[in-house]
């Protein structure tokens, strides 16, 4: 009976990995495609440029410091494939002036034709205490993390649905899946992307357009290093439970999963049980997907309850030493 059972359950696996390819959405080709990256003067964007490059792609970056730029420019030139690839550098802020966005896109794809896919990864952190955190730092970081991806997503969607084909991906983070201490201004910014992501997947799905959300973990570029300076230590010490990714592995599985029309891509051991923790309500773009999500679920919750409890011991310690400390400090 119980290998019965057991011969069902492989039968039923290998049919829904013969079946999910009919469901699931036809590759982007990125030879000759127009890729667009925004935040793409540093760090994740850059490699993701880079990335698209490689395979052939043109590239337009968008960023606000011109002369990281045309620096960026420069060393993702030396990866060309062929001699008609071009990289075009446009400096100007996606978070202030929706019509400036507008604008300069249209005159991206002018010079390299319609967008095939919007890679949105402008962004910016601040850590700290809730109470610590100066007001206008929500405000700001909601309009360059959020707003910053809303505005050119909907600069090239309407391009998109006439063609009926391309890609929309939002790079959002571990910390728009899981809110963190020190992260209180952060992480509803990231969250706020996946909300977006799945009811614009949802509009565009019938026109042949796939939405991606990317969740990097901890990973080592400029942006990080800064934010590093700034932390409180109950966040550096929950941070160290989990390994710093590079730049470059990160990209690639980004550019990956969005070539491939994946909903979700996430990095890791950490990553992949994190996605399907929080997948809820999220599209699948393959049976063989959901159904890891259902037989997953539950194991991955007893894992993730171990981590929480470690989160709040970690937090439960610091303040605890922090009082002693400040008693100390009086009683001297």
């Amino acid at each position: 009976m119980l290998l019965l059972a057991v011969a069902f359950i492989v039968a039923f696996v290998l049919l829904l990995y013969m079946v999910s390819p009919l469901i699931s959405p036809k590759p982007l080709k990125l030879p000759g495609a127009h890729v667009v990256v925004t935040g793409g003067s540093s760090g994740i964007g850059k490699c993701i440029a880079i990335e698209c490059y490689k395979q052939g792609a043109f590239i337009t970056l968008i960023a606000r410091d011109e002369k990281k730029l045309l620096q960026t420019k420069k060393e993702i030139e030396k990866y060309s494939v062929n001699d008609k690839q071009v990289v075009l550098c446009i400096s100007v802020d996606v978070s202030k002036d929706y019509e400036q966005v507008e604008n300069v896109l249209k005159q991206a794809q002018e010079k390299l034709g319609p967008v095939d896919m919007l890679v949105n990864c402008a962004g910016t952190s601040v850590t700290g205490k809730f109470e610590d955190i100066e007001v206008n730092s929500f405000e700001r970081l909601m309009a360059v993390n959020y707003l910053g991806s809303v505005y050119p997503s909907r600069a090239v969607i309407a391009t998109m649905k006439e063609r009926r084909m391309g890609r929309i991906v939002f790079v959002s983070s571990q910390a728009g899946q899981l809110g963190l201490f020190g992260y209180t201004a952060y992480s509803p910014t990231k969250f706020a992307l996946r909300g977006l992501a799945e009811a614009l997947q949802m509009e565009v799905k019938p026109y042949n357009i796939y939405v991606t959300v990317a969740y990097p973990p901890d990973t080592d570029t400029p942006g990080f290093a800064e934010e590093s300076k700034t932390k409180p230590l109950e966040t550096k010490l929950i941070s160290e439970t989990s390994s710093v990714c590079q730049a470059e592995q990160v990209a690639r599985v980004i550019v990956k999963d969005a070539i491939q029309g994946n909903f979700n891509s996430s990095v890791g051991s950490d990553g992949y049980m994190l996605s399907i923790l929080t997948s809820g309500m999220s599209p699948v773009t393959s049976i063989t997907e959901g159904l890891q999500q259902v037989v997953c679920m539950g194991i991955f919750r007893i894992v993730g309850l171990f981590y929480l409890g470690s989160f709040d011991s970690i937090v439960r310690r610091c303040m605890m030493q922090r009082e002693k400390s400040e008693s100390a400090d009086k009683t001297e």
